[in-house]
């Protein structure tokens, strides 16, 4: 794309083509190249048209509202059926949580960019398949299979997200980099709307009180349930029509974060130490040692999805680089203590998927961290460290599928 590009700088018809043909792909080739072809009026004209941010706040089209309405509306309904059937919510809510939102994202990803019939037909029928599974396994709170189901079930159905937001471009490795950019502008629009809301209920509470009215399990069972649903549509929506709302935020949260998470982490190794606390011995602090696992790779993952494809070399590569080595140790001590207890106590459904887990997540770290290397001595481009993640991610999903559909199998259902 790039030398492409350059071939045709002078020739408008072409660019337009090269550019309609795939714009997130001519847009990270075009801002690489741009600091070379400044000079040029051409490359002067596209790019103020690539970095043109409106000040005005876009809605969207009739179309894009009425489609966010009615998907936050049925949101709602699916979060009332407890309520509503007389269903438990112990056995409601852990399995499907997922498909109250999950599903309606996917849609309006696959609709915006007009998904083929047969990649629509794939992720309706795993998505299908998928609720109709879980709610059939048997109902029993102390079986760990099902809990792990709930939770890669998640998994799966966020990597179905992705293979949507990616449209008929599955194996463009830009988009799939846009899509980790997306998740960590949805998470900052996420929190604005759910501070936004939390300061509103406040205020209602305090103005209905002033006058005696109690509208707290009115409030329980309607504004919540409808409301805590619809703040990830209303975000994804904002995002994807005003995408100059957060995307300076989330590159400044990710610079600002890296560091501080690093030395977080060099303290807390230090601390454990001296504590004398192990995850050999207390399931607990192994639980909370692969949960702060599991942050600091997502936090890493941004990052790279927010520097990847920068032309000039940035400190921020090191930071990232030691942030890996030092997750690759926590990983480390974390994959020895689960070794360790299956050695002692014997194999179960959790050390399973635990295992298989780190393992993944430990060859996914020395990966980027090769990558992350090899850009910081300049034998690599950054952009294949952005590579190094998204073209591994379909790894997660397989195993995601294997815990939720193979595991309460093979062991059964316990």
């Amino acid at each position: 794309m790039k030398q492409e590009i350059l071939n045709h700088l002078d020739d408008p018809a072409y660019l337009e083509k090269l550019y309609r043909s795939n714009k997130s792909t001519f847009k990270d080739s075009f801002s690489f190249l741009y600091p070379e072809i400044k000079g040029n009026p051409m490359a002067k004209f596209w790019h103020e048209r690539l970095n043109y941010e409106s000040n005005s706040i876009s809605w969207g089209s009739k179309a894009d509202l009425l489609f966010v309405v009615i998907a936050c509306f049925i949101a709602g309904l699916i979060a009332k059926i407890p309520t509503a059937f007389s269903v438990s919510e112990n056995f409601f809510y852990p399995r499907n949580i997922g498909f109250i939102v999950f599903p309606f994202l996917t849609a309006f990803f696959a609709w915006k960019n007009k998904m083929s019939a047969k990649m629509i037909g794939i992720i309706s029928a795993v998505t299908v398949i998928s609720a109709v599974y879980i709610n059939l396994l048997p109902d029993s709170l102390e079986s760990d299979t099902l809990v792990l189901a709930c939770i890669h079930l998640t998994i799966l159905l966020w990597i179905l997200l992705g293979a949507a937001f990616s449209g008929n471009e599955l194996s463009n490795f830009n988009k799939r980099l846009d899509f980790l950019r997306f998740n960590g502008d949805a998470l900052v629009m996420i929190a604005i709307l759910g501070i936004a809301g939390g300061i509103l209920s406040g205020i209602t509470f305090g103005l209905f009180s002033l006058i005696g009215i109690n509208i707290e399990q009115f409030f329980q069972d309607y504004i919540i349930v409808f409301g805590l649903p619809a703040i990830p549509i209303l975000a994804t929506f904002l995002t994807q029509t005003n995408p100059q709302l957060v995307n300076k935020v989330s590159p400044i949260i990710a610079k600002l974060f890296s560091p501080v998470v690093l030395v977080m982490l060099l303290v807390y190794l230090g601390a454990i130490i001296y504590s004398g606390k192990d995850p050999y011995n207390d399931r607990d602090f192994l639980l909370l040692f692969n949960s702060l696992l599991v942050g600091v790779m997502a936090l890493i993952f941004f990052s790279v999805a927010e520097g990847s494809g920068k032309k000039k070399f940035s400190a921020d590569f090191w930071i990232l680089l030691l942030l890996s080595i030092v997750t690759i140790i926590v990983n480390g001590i974390a994959l020895s203590a689960i070794l360790f207890r299956i050695a002692e106590w014997g194999l179960t459904p959790n050390r399973m998927a635990v295992l298989g887990s780190n393992i993944l997540m430990l060859i996914h770290l020395l990966m980027i961290a090769s990558k992350l290397f090899r850009t910081i001595t300049r034998k690599s481009e950054s952009i294949s460290v952005g590579k190094s993640i998204v073209l591994y991610l379909p790894v997660y999903f397989v195993w995601a599928a294997i815990v939720v559909f193979i595991f309460p199998l093979i062991f059964g259902f316990k």
